[in-house]
């Protein structure tokens, strides 16, 4: 695999770091897999993932989203996305898929999302800009829950009385704090990431990683979830693409696989008819992260082969 990295300068002047990994020389390349990470996290996390996509053809762009890794820079600027942060980081992704693009003209691009990436996965469906994308891949994902609007209500007073930047431990913890109560004995905090305890210690290590963001991002991610399955919303859902929906049956943020069902069926009655669901029964929420990885992995990589056009195939065949 070769690794690369650039910066690419959005709209509105934000530089955005974004990873780019491909195949050796003598691996033709047959597709363009775009990965967007989860929150609080980085791209580099993801090198592991794109050893095994490159190895199998696959070209991989993945950036930090705004707030992230090397686009925030610096660790006292993590976790905060700016104004109309949440909207910028789907045009960032539009943006790096545009680049992916032109640089393997012809190949089709695949959209893996984890976690809040697959939030704004879930949104870009909806937009105008979803045609861009052959397939979706969302990970550590959810459906349709109850009580948003009220905690897009708590993160608007805080906002109002502490600033948009103010570091919310309350918010954090209307989010995280009930995400360990399913396993025992608790290890560390971050212990619903993974049953695999040196993934836990990496994370934890990692000044990147784990932060407490501000009362902006977390108004703006509610705000977000609320609008994702709103018959507004929805109505404009693309459903002449496949979907796969792969997810920790442990995962505290897709209900224990109840949240991940909802949403295949939610999808289903919306008219999407190429969706598959995966459910993993000890997993928790990091499945490239989990002790079956390897596992999870070839799962992925049987769905994309399954599902690239006949052009890419032949192309492929005809390389080699």
């Amino acid at each position: 695999m070769t690794e690369n990295s650039f910066t690419m300068t959005d709209p509105v002047g934000v530089n955005i770091h974004v990873y780019e990994w491909l195949p050796e020389p003598d691996i033709p390349v047959r597709g363009i897999v775009q990965i967007s990470h989860g929150m609080c996290e980085t791209a580099a996390r993801y090198a592991r993932f794109a050893t095994a996509l490159t190895a199998a053809g696959y070209a991989v762009y993945a950036n930090d989203h705004r707030g992230h890794g090397k686009t925030a820079g610096q660790v006292n600027l993590l976790g905060d996305t700016g104004e109309n942060g949440f909207y910028w980081m789907r045009r960032n992704l539009l943006q790096v898929a545009a680049i992916a693009l032109s640089r393997h003209p012809g190949l089709p691009i695949f959209l893996f999302a984890h976690s809040m990436g697959s939030f704004l996965a879930q949104k870009l469906m909806c937009e105008e800009g979803n045609e861009v994308y052959a397939g979706y891949i969302l990970c550590g994902t959810n459906g349709p829950r109850s009580l948003l609007l009220l905690a897009e209500t708590l993160a608007r007073a805080q906002y109002k009385l502490q600033g948009e930047l103010h570091r919310s431990v309350l918010l954090n913890g209307v989010i995280f704090g009930s995400y360990n109560r399913s396993f025992s004995p608790v290890r560390t905090a971050f212990d619903w990431l993974s049953s695999d305890t040196e993934e836990v210690d990496r994370f934890i290590a990692d000044p990147f990683c784990g932060t407490i963001c501000t009362t902006r991002f977390f108004r703006d991610f509610f705000h977000l979830l609320r609008e994702l399955h709103t018959r507004e919303t929805l109505r404009t859902l693309c459903i002449d693409r496949p979907v796969y929906l792969l997810s920790g049956a442990k995962d505290p943020v897709g209900m224990n696989g109840k949240g991940i069902e909802r949403l295949e069926q939610l999808y289903r009655e919306r008219g999407i008819a190429d969706i598959e669901r995966k459910l993993y029964p000890e997993g928790r929420h990091e499945m490239l992260n989990e002790i079956n990885r390897d596992e999870v992995t070839s799962d992925v990589l049987d769905w994309l082969a399954r599902h690239l056009p006949a052009a890419s195939m032949l192309l492929q065949e005809t390389a080699t």
